[in-house]
């Protein structure tokens, strides 16, 4: 899902703290179908509240918003609008591949293998409309302020850290910095210990900074080549990308040829693939919104009215996490503006 460039470009292990005060645009939907993939029982179930509505999300959102407004980290979370009509093929694909997962999953259940329906499971992950209104309901409670892309939400996202708005854009894919996006921050609402129940282990996922112009001389590209070298490899507008083409061949195809259209082993290729349209839409962003985020305070009472009277979480817990954040406020004149 999204540009991946792997280890193609320079990345920064950073910790929390190291980005706290930054105002982040987060990615909503790449963040809430994580909280989805991620929050599950041993038999890959989602947690659910007492009328059997899944709560894995808002579970996910609420405890990470509170570590990261203890950090005194601003955030706004950015969520998509209309797909582009590039973005057909993908969606279909990942359709196809969530229904083929959800078979897995029920047969994995019969047979008893919790690690395989697990890891189905995560693969067969849906984002429902009722999700994003609960979650945008959460954020409202927190104070948190959100904003509906006319479009792709990391287009966006890209264009508020481009005009300085935000300092970065936070997500997990790079499609924000092929949208120009000065700073990528990854791993921000999933960082800390996880486990692979593929590999039934255990991993500490740190976030990581990645630095467009970092990446630009790294790579010796412009920022023209970094969208070739992102269409070479495969995109959400154009998925398969080029058969037999990995990072290092892509560097050393735009680095000999400079443009896409000119490297003539990928002459016949190029006639099935929109590059033109999907080199057009990353370098001159889809219609953007003009955002200006207003930051609000935490409404205790409206936090714990949805979260335990609405969602049936536990009282203790979420007045606990509440209690953490105005404790914290008390030592921050920033903090204390958040916490009503």
């Amino acid at each position: 899902m999204g540009v991946d460039f792997g280890d193609s470009i320079p990345r920064e292990k950073i910790k929390l703290e190291d980005i706290s005060g930054w105002r982040l645009a987060v990615d909503g939907y790449n963040a809430l179908y994580q909280f989805l993939a991620i929050i599950r029982g041993m038999d890959g179930s989602h947690l659910k509240d007492s009328k059997g509505r899944v709560t894995s999300h808002i579970s996910g959102l609420f405890y990470r918003n509170v570590n990261l407004l203890e950090l005194g980290i601003k955030l706004v979370y950015v969520f998509d609008g209309k797909p582009p009509e590039l973005k057909t093929e993908e969606i279909q694909r990942r359709s196809a591949a969530r229904s083929e997962a959800k078979d897995r999953y029920l047969k994995a259940l019969q047979t008893g293998d919790m690690p395989q329906a697990r890891k189905y499971a995560e693969a067969s992950t849906v984002l429902r409309r009722d999700m994003v209104s609960d979650a945008k309901g959460l954020l409202d409670a927190m104070g948190i302020p959100w904003v509906d892309a006319p479009s792709e939400g990391e287009a966006q996202a890209a264009v508020m850290a481009a005009e300085g708005t935000v300092n970065a854009v936070a997500s997990q894919d790079h499609d924000s910095l092929v949208f120009g996006a000065p700073v990528l921050v990854r791993n921000v609402t999933i960082s800390g210990r996880r486990r692979l129940p593929s590999k039934n282990i255990v991993i500490n996922v740190q976030p990581e900074r990645i630095d467009l112009q970092s990446t630009l001389s790294s790579t010796g590209l412009s920022r023209e080549q970094l969208v070739d070298f992102a269409i070479l490899l495969g995109t959400d507008f154009n998925p398969d990308g080029f058969e037999g083409v990995g990072p290092v061949t892509a560097l050393k195809y735009l680095k000999s040829y400079g443009r896409l259209e000119d490297i003539p082993e990928l002459a016949d290729a190029l006639g099935n693939v929109r590059y033109q349209d999907v080199r057009d839409f990353y370098l001159h962003a889809p219609a953007v919104k003009n955002v200006k985020p207003e930051w609000g305070r935490v409404d205790r009472e409206a936090v714990v009215s949805f979260l335990v009277g609405e969602h049936s979480f536990s009282r203790e817990r979420v007045e606990s996490a509440l209690e953490r954040l105005r404790s914290k406020s008390d030592e921050s004149e920033t903090l204390e503006k958040w916490f009503g």
